[in-house]
């Protein structure tokens, strides 16, 4: 059968919040892990690179069990995936409330809820895809926003939590928070319920017609039911050669280039955010807060720039262009990145943050649009597991936790870094241009 139209509303709406929920946790949850650390260092007597692994693993979850997922989405359907990642991911931090050591609770908070978050992060956006047509960049744009608008909740939630109830009771509760992408996994219907239920009642009226007692219609009633026992045989068949993962998309040259050009940007990405609010201590800033208040400033910016962003991509002379859009995204972020490098005081800082914060929220909002709209709703599923895959590799080669913070301690200058950082984003902005 004809794939679904996506409806473009109704019940996508609600799939849309199930989205912004899944995307605000697996992006967030990582980062606002970090609040326990220094507890975790008091407790299991371990340095803070240690504990800074935990979130290292849930990130390399995230992005390295892509073809993973794909291959589960593929077999078994978004809802089942997203079901049982979300109990992953909750019993793996209910199980780190109880670990006595660091080697444990990078099995439990790293590995076991990394899996659970990856196992829905990509069905929700597979989701999206199919409810959305028409309405998809905006769609896109604020399912993008759960990032900043958790990551601003989540972080002081668990300060609170910690100084309440320490670090076992905060990783309890927020092992129940998990549970929540088990409810965003249940509003996932599929589309062919629908045409399914229209297939149904149809088979009813040709089974009616058998049975009226009309020689010649009796006749074509079992004719026709015959056809849809045909039909039926007929759409069970492909279900046996059903491609797992699908690498037919390698042939595309767009999602090649697509491919490499993300390879790029993550290289540099996610460094400035990381390094931010060491780089505003060696600038004179005395405050720390005043440190950490920047790191707001990108946020809550970031909350508004993704659906606007989303907006724009979506009107009818922009959307043909949209991956020159995702281009000029990058380039302005690399080039506020190198810009940034000569900010020698607070209020220059401030300047980057919200220039940063927009051409952030930007890249956010268009980097999965853009990929559906290179492959398609119908290879999506295999495309976003095999991108994910080659962005772990990114990570691995230079992540901004480990080697950039070494280049820091040897060079002593974080200008270097931001011109680094600055210059891969570029880069990928005018090879995918």
């Amino acid at each position: 059968p004809a794939p679904v139209k996506p409806p473009d509303g109704g019940w996508g709406w609600i799939v849309l919040l199930g989205c912004f929920v899944i995307t605000g946790f697996s992006y967030a949850f990582p980062k606002a892990v970090s609040v326990y650390f220094k507890e975790l260092m008091k407790d299991f007597h371990v340095g803070y690179s240690d504990t800074a692994w935990i979130s290292s693993i849930m990130l390399a979850m995230l992005y390295g069990t892509g073809p993973v997922c794909s291959i589960m989405v593929n077999q078994f359907g978004c809802r089942p995936v997203m079901l049982i990642g979300g109990l992953l991911a909750s019993a793996g931090m209910i199980l780190a409330s109880f670990t006595t050591n660091i080697i444990e609770l990078y099995l439990t908070a790293g590995v076991l809820t990394g899996l659970g978050m990856a196992l829905n992060f990509q069905p929700s956006l597979i989701m999206l895809g199919t409810y959305f047509d028409k309405r998809r960049p905006l769609a896109n744009g604020l399912a993008a926003a759960g990032s900043p608008v958790f990551l601003s909740a989540l972080s002081p939630l668990g300060q609170v939590l910690m100084e309440k109830f320490g670090w076992r009771g905060g990783f309890l509760i927020m092992g129940g928070l998990l549970l929540n992408c088990c409810t965003c996994g249940a509003v996932m219907r599929p589309l062919d319920m629908g045409m399914k239920r229209k297939m149904e009642k149809a088979q009813d009226k040709y089974e009616a017609k058998e049975m009226l007692p009309i020689g010649g219609k009796s006749e074509e009633g079992i004719s026709t039911a015959d056809g849809t026992k045909k039909a039926k045989k007929a759409k069970k068949k492909p279900k046996k050669g059903k491609k797992l993962l699908d690498f037919s998309i390698f042939s595309n040259r767009g999602f090649i280039i697509y491919t490499i050009s993300k390879f790029i940007l993550v290289l540099g990405l996610f460094v400035p955010p990381i390094l931010l609010v060491n780089y505003a201590k060696d600038t004179g800033v005395p405050d720390t807060e005043a440190a950490f208040l920047l790191l707001s400033i990108i946020g809550f910016i970031d909350i508004f720039a993704r659906p606007a962003c989303g907006m724009v991509a979506g009107l009818k002379w922009v959307r043909p262009h949209v991956s020159y859009l995702f281009s000029f995204a990058m380039l302005f972020n690399g080039l506020t990145d190198i810009c940034s490098a000569r900010a020698s005081n607070y209020t220059g800082l401030v300047i980057f943050c919200v220039f940063f914060g927009i051409s952030y929220g930007m890249v956010g909002a268009l980097q999965f649009e853009v990929l559906m709209a290179i492959v398609g709703s119908q290879k999506f599923s295999s495309a976003i597991g095999l991108v994910l895959l080659i962005e772990a590799f990114a990570v691995l080669i230079g992540p901004p936790s480990a080697g950039r913070c070494r280049l820091v301690d040897a060079l002593k200058n974080y200008e270097v870094i931001f011109y680094l950082a600055g210059s891969e984003v570029a880069l990928s902005a005018l090879f995918l241009a």
